[in-house]
């Protein structure tokens, strides 16, 4: 796995997160897997067919969040007044040349990316094509549907 940016707050939350799943989540299952045993035969028992699915749901879960922890690169959360081109952390306000309109995201590691709240993974092809741009400068990103030209007007 490739390395993976990451404030040390998104770190610390995704530290958190396993930690929870390896402890709480598994005993959890393990005591909803118990319960279901008691009830009889395991052939025809649909309870604990649900909780052996909930358990390897939380073990594919807690792999993935160990990938992410090995794989994590702390970077310095990108703020201040001193802000000269896009990186990580950084909030880009970006005007759409093709459809007119101005757009704002926040470049955060892929775990935290919600583009609907305007938070975009740092590994999307929107945030690679702005990381290193400076206000003003224009880009062009290939898409499904052609290719989208963003203007850089605020980096904060």
């Amino acid at each position: 796995m490739d390395t993976i940016e990451m404030t040390a707050a998104e770190l610390q939350r995704l530290r958190q997160e396993l930690n929870g799943l390896e402890s709480d989540g598994r005993s959890q299952i393990a005591a909803r897997i118990k319960t279901a045993r008691e009830w009889g035969d395991l052939k025809e028992n649909g309870e604990y067919h649900a909780a052996k699915e909930a358990q390897a749901h939380l073990e594919t879960r807690i792999l993935r969040l160990r990938e992410q922890v090995r794989a994590a690169v702390v970077v310095e959360d990108a703020t201040g007044d001193n802000v000269h081109d896009v990186r990580h952390g950084h909030t880009i306000e970006v005007t759409d040349l093709g459809k007119g309109g101005t757009q704002t995201f926040k470049i955060v590691s892929p775990n935290e990316a919600n583009p609907k709240e305007g938070l975009i993974s740092s590994t999307s092809p929107v945030a690679q094509a702005l990381i290193g741009r400076r206000a003003g400068d224009e880009v062009e990103i290939a898409i499904p549907a052609g290719v989208r030209r963003l203007r850089v007007e605020s980096i904060s």
